[in-house]
């Protein structure tokens, strides 16, 4: 089932960010009033209201607005431009194209699918790749192709190429739910489109195979998820949502897997949302999430 947008039908979302300075809200709202909108929801931040960076995003409904696009896009470059300022505008109504990449863990996977067929999440899904079959017939399950792009051995030049041109021109973003492949840097310069990524919240700690073993065996008290956007340096891009929950002496290190792949379901449907409405501005290595 398609996500219900008839409720966002003539709403936009206008991202604004930049240098602040005086009058940036004033001349938003007035921009919106000449173009017939009405603002339904407004949230700003700024670093320093002396020095600092400006953040906005605003929703605003507008009567036929797929028809007014243009003139309001004309209006934001004359009106935006010579504050310095970088804006997006988006039709709510148009639900972003997201891809999956998968591996053998289907947590965060039949997470996202669920929650899609529930109409939660503002995305259509044109895919699911991975490198194994085990996936296969849940994902078709709920109505998505499912692709498999066999990865083995050093070169993943060849996966990667495969999985690229499946992807060029049918999605906006791509979601790794635990897809358990290093992306080469060459893919992530050919993608073109954001990456999202979760892994547990133990990092830098515990790094490589059976990470709950060693956590156990460290006697961890927290356990938790992060969910942070794709860039060349490995788990470091900006983080876009975290959560944890509180372990004991007494959980096993099977224990601390189910509750950590509670955890990492739920912070990657909570970033996966909040990028599809449009709710996170990128700066440098952070996120601004309203």
């Amino acid at each position: 089932m398609a996500p219900h947008t008839g409720s966002l039908r003539d709403q936009a979302c206008l991202i604004v960010h930049g240098p602040d300075q005086p009058g940036i809200v004033a001349a938003v709202a007035a921009l919106v009033t000449r173009s017939r909108g009405n603002i339904v929801s407004l949230d700003q931040y700024s670093s320093d209201p002396s020095s600092g960076d400006f953040f906005q995003r605003v929703v605003f409904n507008r009567p036929d607005l797929a028809a007014a696009l243009p003139e309001i896009e004309a209006d934001l470059a004359k009106t935006l431009g010579p504050l310095g300022l970088q804006w997006t505008l988006t039709d709510r109504s148009v639900p972003k194209r997201m891809a999956i990449l998968v591996s053998t863990s289907d947590h965060c996977l039949l997470e996202l699918l669920w929650r899609h067929r529930r109409g939660e999440l503002p995305v259509s899904i044109p895919m699911v790749i991975s490198n194994h079959t085990n996936t296969a017939e849940d994902v078709r399950s709920f109505g998505v192709p499912f692709f498999h792009v066999p990865s083995a051995g050093a070169d993943k030049s060849a996966a990667e190429g495969e999985i690229l041109k499946l992807l060029a021109g049918n999605v906006d973003f791509v979601v790794l739910a635990r897809y358990m492949q290093i992306l080469s840097p060459e893919f992530l310069d050919r993608v073109g489109v954001p990456l999202i990524n979760i892994h547990h919240s133990f990092l830098p700690a515990f790094v490589g195979a059976a990470p709950y073993r060693k956590a156990k065996e460290r006697g961890v008290k927290l356990i938790g998820a992060t969910s942070h956007y794709v860039t060349k340096d490995l788990d470091e891009g900006p983080i876009i949502e975290q959560d944890v929950a509180r372990v004991t002496h007494a959980h096993s290190a099977a224990d601390l897997q189910a509750r950590g792949a509670y955890v990492e379901r739920a912070v990657l449907s909570r970033a996966v949302q909040w990028h599809a409405e449009d709710r996170i501005i990128r700066h440098g290595n952070q996120t601004i999430v309203f």
